[in-house]
Order: structure tokens, then C-alpha cells, then sequence
């Protein structure tokens, strides 16, 4: 993950830097050094940020700008809302 796709992800999300923080543990000025290009994080620090965007549905193309995972199309018509898809996913995961 870039740092322009952490920016990129977190504005799907409308996710603040603290927000993403509190979701991965990590803190706030790490995640600015990290998108600002002042910082390169641990593989680990990386893919516990990744977990925490895709848990909240966003994908990562190979190339480009993440994604969220669900357009308004293909719910029809519901909000795409992190705490709605994030409760539907757990509803079918219990179904």
C-alpha cells in the first residue's frame, strides 16, 4: 500500500488519521509521517492498516485507487455506510 492509496482509502471512508489509528493501533503522527512520505512503516504496520481498510470494504487493485468494495448500484440503493456493510457482512456470516 502507497501512501496516496492510505489517503485515498481513509477519504472513501471519510476516516480521520486518528480514526484509522485507533482501528489498526497505530498512532496518528505515524499514519501522517506514513502518507506524507516521511516515514516507511514494517510490513506488519502495513497490513494491519490493509486489514483495517478492507474489514471496512474497501479493495486494492493491483494498480490505481482503492475502492469501496459495493457500489450504491449493487446495494440497491442503500447507504454505503462502513457500519451498515460491516453489520450486513456479519449477517451473513451467521445466516
Amino acid at each position: 500500500m502507497t501512501p496516496q492509496q492510505s489517503r485515498a482509502a481513509r477519504a472513501l471512508l471519510s476516516w480521520s488519521r486518528v480514526r484509522l489509528g485507533a482501528k489498526c493501533n497505530l498512532s496518528e503522527t505515524t499514519i501522517s509521517e506514513f502518507e506524507n512520505g516521511e516515514r516507511k512503516l514494517h510490513p506488519s504496520t502495513v497490513a494491519a492498516m490493509l486489514l483495517a481498510f478492507e474489514g471496512a470494504g474497501i479493495v486494492f487493485p493491483a494498480e490505481g485507487s482503492p475502492s469501496l468494495a459495493r457500489s450504491e448500484d449493487q446495494t440497491g440503493g442503500r447507504p454505503t455506510d462502513n457500519r451498515n456493510w460491516r453489520r450486513r457482512q456479519t449477517n451473513r456470516a451467521a445466516e
